[in-house]
């Protein structure tokens, strides 16, 4: 149905032991599954990788880049944005994703204003307003402003809101709802770090400001 946006919420204190691992001692002691423990709860309203598969994802690559001294060191000299990208997947608490032609409701919701184009869904000052907004309103009188943006959006394309004529109506309107409560839900965690992208997108440019991948590896320490 189409590309789809996501949020990864970060435990900054879990990314740092990582980064700060000697790279064969990482390596070491993922294959054998001896840093499950380090990594943070998952959040039960969010998505994330299984532990086995975020390890298998994260060795397949560094087998592609062999290193020395810790992690950090390793991914800075290389600029190897991707591996950078999987290690945040392993740190974090999850994600919250969706479709980028939904997201224009939920943005635009939270925001009060439209939005031109895809592109300025992840604009950082939008996000930023997203995050002040979403820190006002209450999770479900957000949901449904949300799903009755939907409901207008659908009256004013001439299209039915009769689940007897669309059985499709009430599985959509489930979806929005959910999905804008756990947008509500992440934006509203605290003591985490949200490093913002979508399918596809280079590993560079996930994350806004100083949490932009592509400056974290390039920052002098």
């Amino acid at each position: 149905m189409g590309i789809e946006m996501r949020l990864h919420l970060i435990d900054e204190e879990s990314l740092n032991f990582l980064l700060n691992l000697h790279w064969n001692e990482m390596y070491v002691q993922l294959e054998k599954g001896l840093l499950r423990e380090k990594r943070p709860p998952k959040d039960t309203k969010l998505s994330r990788s299984f532990d086995i598969d975020a390890e298998s994802d994260i060795l397949d690559l560094m087998d592609q880049a062999v290193g020395e001294g810790r992690v950090i060191d390793v991914l800075k000299m290389q600029k190897n944005h991707s591996l950078l990208l999987l290690l945040m997947e392993w740190a974090s608490f999850g994600h919250w994703e969706s479709w980028e032609g939904r997201c224009f409701i939920y943005l635009e919701q939270a925001i009060g204003n439209p939005i031109e184009h895809v592109d300025d869904m992840y604009d950082e000052l939008c996000w930023e307003k997203v995050n002040e907004n979403l820190r006002i309103i209450g999770e479900d009188q957000f949901a449904k402003d949300v799903c009755e943006n939907w409901m207008k959006r659908r009256e004013a394309l001439g299209e039915t809101l009769d689940e007897r004529e669309d059985p499709h109506i009430m599985p959509t309107f489930e979806a929005h709802d959910k999905a804008a409560r756990k947008l509500h839900h992440a934006v509203n965690r605290q003591n985490c770090v949200q490093i913002l992208g979508r399918e596809h997108l280079d590993a560079k440019d996930w994350g806004h400001g100083n949490w932009n991948l592509k400056i974290l590896l390039e920052a002098s320490d």
